[in-house]
């Protein structure tokens, strides 16, 4: 990268510019002296990113940061069982998770394979660091020909990270109906909003009165999610993620104990862990 001529990151818009509002969470996390997250790749992207971030507002991040996280601990089970599979990471914007998990993995053996559209392909391409390791697909996730360039050999987990919520919901549940069909003994694992986000939303959230996230029109409970196993061919597992802890009383206790707390589980965000059998 070159940090002393910036890259300018206004090509992005709608879906795509959320992924500049999640890098600059994770970079403040990453920054702060009492970090929650080591993400070193992350700072340096937004250092070299020539954009206006405090459009997204005062948010800081906390959340994005313990999502990834949830991602990283998850891949990493796999990886731990599988160390040269492929993770699939779809539309994965500006996430460092391959060089988090390098940083942390004994083993560098596992591949990527980066799919997002032309736009944020473009920029990761421009600013961060290549290996041979990484592939890089510039396409639509709801063109399922990216199934045709997976790497099945050594095994497959597919990440769709704050990707799913931005989907319409036929194209969401196509998208993991025909992950579930093309790759038996791979994982899938994605997030989603409570399910009463696009109720009380549904022209997207306000972060700040300059920025309004893109409208969430997928979203499913809990049960509907369990449910998979018995309705989606190929779905043989379907398990429901913890919440890492984090820094402060709300994030260190309040919001553990909320999300493992079996009264709110339908009512709720989730990070989810499909098995493909």
């Amino acid at each position: 990268m070159h940090p002393e001529r910036k890259i300018d990151a206004g090509s992005l818009a709608g879906v795509s510019e959320t992924a500049l509002l999640t890098l600059n969470g994770r970079a403040h996390q990453a920054r702060h002296p009492d970090a929650i997250i080591d993400d070193p790749m992350a700072v340096r992207l937004v250092d070299a990113i020539d954009f206006d971030f405090d459009k997204f507002g005062r948010r800081k991040g906390q959340e994005m940061a313990l999502r990834s996280l949830a991602f990283d601990r998850a891949i990493a089970a796999y990886l731990s069982t599988h160390p040269s599979a492929t993770v699939v990471a779809l539309a994965e914007g500006l996430q460092t998770t391959f060089w988090r998990l390098d940083a942390t993995l004994p083993d560098h053996r596992f591949r990527w394979l980066s799919i997002d559209l032309e736009p944020v392909i473009e920029l990761r391409r421009r600013l961060l660091p290549p290996s041979p390791r990484i592939i890089m697909l510039a396409q639509s996730v709801l063109d399922h020909s990216w199934m045709d360039a997976v790497d099945t050999t050594s095994g497959v987990v597919i990440t769709a990270e704050g990707l799913l919520m931005y989907l319409q919901p036929d194209e969401a549940m196509s998208l993991i109906t025909a992950c579930a069909r093309r790759f038996p003994g791979g994982q899938m694992i994605f997030d989603l909003p409570p399910v009463m986000v696009n109720k009380l939303a549904p022209k997207g959230m306000r972060s700040s009165a300059r920025y309004r996230v893109p409208p969430m029109p997928f979203s499913v409970s809990a049960a509907q999610l369990a449910a998979l196993a018995d309705t989606v061919p190929g779905i043989t597992a379907v398990h429901d993620l913890p919440m890492p802890r984090g820094r402060g009383v709300f994030f260190d206790r309040v919001f553990p104990a909320f999300w493992a707390w079996k009264p709110t589980r339908n009512y709720r965000g989730a990070y989810t862990l499909l098995e493909f059998g």
